[in-house]
């Protein structure tokens, strides 16, 4: 293997005068496409808790629970945000519309449990 000292600076010059690939988020200008698939968004006004998007999750990452009594239906939906794949399965399957996604990019966090159980 014969070693030409110079080629990787001469690489490292060419590439520094390029534009760079990526944009410098947060304070470049971020563009985010219409069918971006980011975090989930329950609406519980029409939710019927016939949970199809808890049994279609490939991930199971969503559960829905009632919160009401047996007369007044409430349902909340509860996102393990460390499991979900963003597929957007539950929100297909879902015949009332109440789970869509939104375009919400900042999902980030430095503590686990702030990802595993997410109220939505």
């Amino acid at each position: 293997m014969i070693r030409i000292p110079g080629k990787i600076a001469g690489n490292a010059m060419k590439h520094m005068l390029k534009k760079p690939a990526t944009i410098a988020y947060p304070k470049g200008e971020l563009h985010i496409t219409p069918k971006y698939r980011g975090k989930l968004v329950f609406d519980a006004t029409d939710c019927i808790g016939c949970k199809l998007c808890v049994r279609d999750c490939p991930a199971s990452a969503l559960t829905i629970e009632n919160v009401g009594t047996k007369e007044e239906k409430v349902f909340t939906c509860t996102l393990n945000m460390a499991h979900c794949i963003y597929c957007g399965q539950c929100a297909d399957s879902c015949k009332k519309n109440c789970i869509s996604l939104s375009t919400d990019i900042e999902l980030g966090s430095l503590s686990k449990p702030d990802l595993l159980k997410v109220k939505l």
